[in-house]
C-alpha cells in the first residue's frame, strides 16, 4: 500500500509503510547513512502529513518486517492487547498525537492504553510531536517497579551507581562506589560494566556489590553488566545475582549480533526470577538499548533507526524488566551526529518507553568525537527531568574511563533533585537520611571523616 501528500502542487509518494515512517523522522545522520532519510525538508513534511492520515489499525496489518522472518515482529502481533486498543482502534496517527496532547490522556488512561500500543504506533505518533509534547506527554506516564525499592513513582529520580574501573579493580570501583553512595547516588542499582566477561571477574564484582549492599544494609540492587549466558552460568553456580542485564535491540537479526534470542531471555528471566532475592518485588531484568545498534548490525531492513529502537521497546515489555534505559549518544556521530540530534533522540526514547509501559531512564551522553558538549547533556537532562525520566547514570566526574565516553555525573543528579524538586527511591531516601547523607528535606549533608562508609575498608 502507498501513501501520498501533495505540497504546492507537488505529489509525494511513498511506497509502504516503513517509507513513510523513514521519511517523516526528523533528521539524523544515521537514517542519512543508511539511505533512508527525507531528501528535504518539505518531502519530511509531506510524510508527516501522510503519516498523520494513517489508521493506527495499518499498524496491525503490515508489518514493517514480515511476519515469517522476524521473531520481534512476531511478538509484537502475537502478544498486542486488542481489549487494550479497543477505546482508539478507530483513530489515525495524528488523532492520536491530538488524544495524548488532550486532558483525557491522564496517567491512569495512559498506563490502560500502553498494552494495546504497539512500537510502530508510538514511534509514528512521536514523529509528529515537538520537543515540548513530548515532554508533556512523557510526564503523564508513571510505571513503577520493584525490587528492593521501589522506582518509577512521581516527583522521584533515581540514579544508576557506575563505579566502571578499565581493569576492573577492586580498590578503584570501591572509590567510586563510596563517592556515589556519599553524593546519593544508587537508588536504581549499584552496576558496574566489567572490562572482561570472564565469569570469575564478573562473580568477584557481584560478590563485592553483595557484600557492600549487605553489610551497609542499603535498600537498592546490585548488577554487573556481562552477557546474559554469563549471567546464567553465574546463577547456576549460585553467585548473589539481583538482575541480569542484557543489550538488546528491535530486529531478531541485531539481537543474533548481540547473541541472544527470545528464547534465551526467556531463559533467563526464569532463572533470576527462580532466586527470589527481591524484598518489595520481582522485576529482575535490566535492559539497555540504543538508536543506531540495528543499522550498525546491518540489520535495520531498511527502517529508520528510532522505530528499530522503539521496537526494543517490545522485548524489554515482555519481560516486566525492573530498568531499561537508553545509551543515546554512545554509538557515535555516525547515528547522532551533534547535541541537537542527541537531544531529540534521547527525549523519542524516553517518550516511546514510557508509553509503551516501560520504567524508562536514558544515559545522557555522548562520545569524544560528537559534536556536542556538557551544554547539550545539561540540557537534555533538565529536559528529561521535567519529563518525569525514571533514571540517570551515575559516574564519577561524567568521565566513563572504562567505556571511553561522556555521561552525568553524581553532582548532575544533585542539580536536577534540587533544581526540580526530585526525591530518590523511598527506601534508599530513608537509609540516606538514617546514614547522614542526607537530611529530612533530602539536602546532602557533608561527609564527616568518620563516616561508616569511609571507613568500610571494601575492596582491599
Amino acid at each position: 500500500m502507498s501513501y501520498q501528500h501533495t505540497i504546492r502542487q507537488r505529489v509525494y509518494t511513498f511506497p509502504d509503510l516503513k517509507t513513510l515512517l523513514a521519511k517523516a523522522s526528523p533528521l539524523r545522520s544515521g537514517d542519512v547513512l543508511a539511505g533512508v532519510a527525507a531528501e528535504t525538508y518539505e518531502e519530511r513534511v509531506a510524510a508527516q502529513l501522510a503519516l498523520a492520515d494513517v489508521p493506527l489499525r495499518q499498524f496491525l496489518n503490515e508489518a514493517l518486517i514480515p511476519y515469517e522472518q522476524d521473531e520481534v515482529t512476531r511478538l509484537i502481533l502475537d502478544t498486542h492487547d486488542a481489549a487494550a486498543f479497543a477505546p482508539i482502534r478507530h483513530f489515525t496517527v495524528g488523532q492520536l498525537r491530538d488524544w495524548l496532547l488532550s486532558e483525557a490522556a491522564d496517567t491512569l488512561a495512559l498506563q490502560q492504553l500502553a498494552a494495546g500500543l504497539t512500537p510502530e504506533m508510538v514511534a509514528a505518533v512521536s514523529k509528529l510531536l515537538r520537543n515540548q509534547e513530548l515532554i508533556a506527554v512523557a510526564r503523564q506516564c508513571e510505571v513503577v517497579t520493584r525490587f528492593r525499592n521501589t522506582l518509577g513513582l512521581r516527583g522521584h529520580l533515581a540514579t544508576r551507581l557506575q563505579p566502571n574501573h578499565p581493569t576492573d579493580d577492586a580498590r578503584g570501583v570501591a572509590a567510586s562506589l563510596v563517592d556515589g553512595l556519599l553524593y546519593g547516588s544508587g537508588d536504581a542499582v549499584l552496576g558496574i560494566n566489567p572490562a572482561t566477561d570472564h565469569p570469575g571477574v564478573v562473580r568477584n564484582l557481584l560478590e563485592m556489590l553483595d557484600t557492600v549492599r549487605e553489610q551497609h544494609q542499603i535498600p537498592t540492587q546490585t548488577c554487573v553488566l556481562s552477557h546474559v549466558t554469563t549471567t546464567l552460568q553465574l546463577i547456576e553456580q549460585g553467585a548473589p545475582v539481583d538482575l541480569t542485564f542484557q543489550s538488546i535491540a528491535g530486529t531478531e537479526g541485531t539481537n543474533a549480533s548481540f547473541g541472544v534470542k527470545l528464547a534465551l531471555l526467556q531463559e533467563a528471566y526464569e532463572a533470576t526470577l527462580s532466586l527470589h532475592r527481591g524484598t518489595v518485588g520481582q522485576n529482575v531484568m535490566y535492559f539497555e538499548t540504543g538508536q543506531g545498534s540495528a543499522l550498525s548490525a546491518g540489520a535495520h531492513h531498511g527502517l529508520d533507526q528510532q522505530t528499530c529502537e522503539a521496537r526494543a521497546y517490545a522485548v524489554a515489555r515482555h519481560f516486566k524488566p525492573l530498568l531499561v534505559n537508553s545509551v543515546v549518544g554512545f554509538i557515535g556521530p555516525e547515528y547522532l551526529y551533534d547535541g541537537k540530534q542527541i537531544i531529540r533522540a534521547g527525549l523519542e526514547d524516553h517518550f516511546c518507553g514510557k508509553l509503551l509501559g516501560l520504567p524508562m531512564g536514558v544515559d545522557v551522553c555522548y562520545t569524544n568525537h560528537a559534536e556536542a558538549d556538557e551544554d547539550d547533556m545539561d540540557t537534555l537532562l533538565t529536559l528529561l527531568g521535567v519529563a518525569g525520566c525514571t533514571y540517570i547514570m551515575g559516574v564519577p566526574g561524567a568521565d566513563d574511563i572504562m567505556l571511553g565516553y561522556q555521561s552525568t555525573s553524581f553532582h548532575d543528579a544533585l542539580y536536577l533533585r534540587r533544581t526540580l524538586g526530585l526525591r530518590p527511591a523511598p527506601e534508599f531516601a530513608a537509609w540516606l537520611q538514617q546514614q547522614g547523607i542526607f537530611d529530612e528535606h533530602g539536602q546532602q549533608l557533608p561527609a564527616a571523616a568518620g563516616h561508616r562508609l569511609l571507613q568500610a575498608g571494601f575492596g582491599r
